[in-house]
């Protein structure tokens, strides 16, 4: 009996024509690319909080510096592993490193807002406005694609 992996694997293969290896290198591909998307504004929002000393909420630098070395991580691991047979490895790695990133991601755009809304209008609006947000990027990028998570046809 076939595991359920395999069956989506297998599926995959009469789908697109790919074997194992030519998959694993386009997953690849297509993760570096979208890091490359996410990491200009994870380093503008880095470099936004290093120039926001007058603040007292600091842990936000430290949330975005995080982040930023979590998703800048997988590109170090191409380059020094290139060729090095461990294809496969770098794509689950680089996988967990950008999830990570999200989760140290979503406390540090939060507090941005939060030190901007609190600046520009009261506490209250700003406590409202960073609640709302947060729980918008909990749903929007944890919540609903667990939904779907195991799902056979992935492509």
């Amino acid at each position: 009996m076939r595991s359920i992996k395999e069956a989506a694997l297998t599926k995959s293969i009469e789908h697109t024509g790919e074997d194992r290896q030519e998959r694993t290198a386009r997953e690849l591909i297509e993760l570096l690319n979208e890091l490359r998307v996410i990491l200009p504004g994870v380093k503008g929002l880095f470099a936004f909080l290093l120039m926001v000393p007058f603040t007292q909420r600091f842990p936000q630098l430290d949330c975005t510096a995080i982040a930023t070395a979590l998703l800048i991580a997988p590109s170090a691991h191409h380059r020094i592993l290139w060729r090095g047979g461990v294809r496969e490895q770098r794509l689950k790695m680089g996988n967990i490193f950008a999830i990570a990133s999200l989760i140290f991601l979503v406390p540090a755009m939060v507090g941005v807002v939060f030190v901007i809304t609190a600046f520009i209008f009261s506490l209250t609006a700003a406590v409202v406005v960073t609640g709302l947000l947060a729980l918008s990027f909990v749903l929007l990028w944890f919540v609903l694609p667990l939904k779907f998570r195991g799902r056979a046809d992935e492509g």
